[in-house]
């Protein structure tokens, strides 16, 4: 379980392609604190540390993964968004993320809003996942609030402090990044879906 709040950005180093598989290897400054066989967030991807050596370490995304994420999309030099799973008894300062993406967005607005900026993702709302009006909403691993929530749409602001120290200043318009829906709206979507 994770909270949405990012500790550290990340820097891929080495991308490995084995079968269907693919071995992401990080330079992170938290690397020093990981241990094999934890979890770690990845662009809101929960992931297994498999490798440590020095300042990087390496997780393995199946292909379900990479089908469900934008995981298969990075490149040597791409920023990843890392969040440690939360301990029990801290703090919950975002929300309660599962670190299992629902679906991909893609990025189709970026406005500069008097120092903060309002992006807005599209996304596939076939599938069944909604979003509501001051919910929240997890976007790459970070946990945000819905603001203009629409069909198949939604936007979020995003603070300075937000901006400069998450994967949020390198996006561009065509992006495709990770979403992860809010637990309980899909726990009540799926159980009034089953009284239907």
């Amino acid at each position: 379980m994770f909270t949405g709040i990012i500790e550290d950005l990340g820097v891929v180093t080495k991308i490995e392609k084995e079968d269907d598989n693919l071995h992401v290897t990080i330079k992170s400054s938290i690397t020093s604190e990981l241990k094999i066989d934890q979890s770690v967030s990845h662009n809101g991807v929960c992931l297994t540390v498999v490798a440590i050596n020095e300042d990087e370490y390496t997780v393995t995304a199946i292909d379900e993964t990479i089908q469900k994420s934008n995981i298969g999309d990075l490149s040597i030099g791409a920023i990843v968004n890392l969040e440690r799973a939360m301990k029990l008894g801290a703090r919950l300062d975002g929300h309660i993320v599962q670190g299992h993406v629902d679906q991909v967005a893609r990025c189709t607005e970026i406005l500069e809003v008097n120092g903060s900026w309002v992006f807005t993702f599209d996304y596939d709302s076939s599938i069944g996942n909604i979003t509501i009006e001051k919910g929240s909403i997890t976007v790459n691993g970070v946990s945000l609030t819905v603001v203009n929530s629409k069909n198949n749409s939604f936007s979020v602001a995003i603070i300075p402090y937000t901006y400069e120290n998450t994967g949020f200043k390198n996006f561009k318009i065509g992006d495709l990044v990770n979403l992860e829906f809010d637990v309980i709206g899909k726990y009540v979507k799926r159980l009034m879906d089953m009284r239907n």
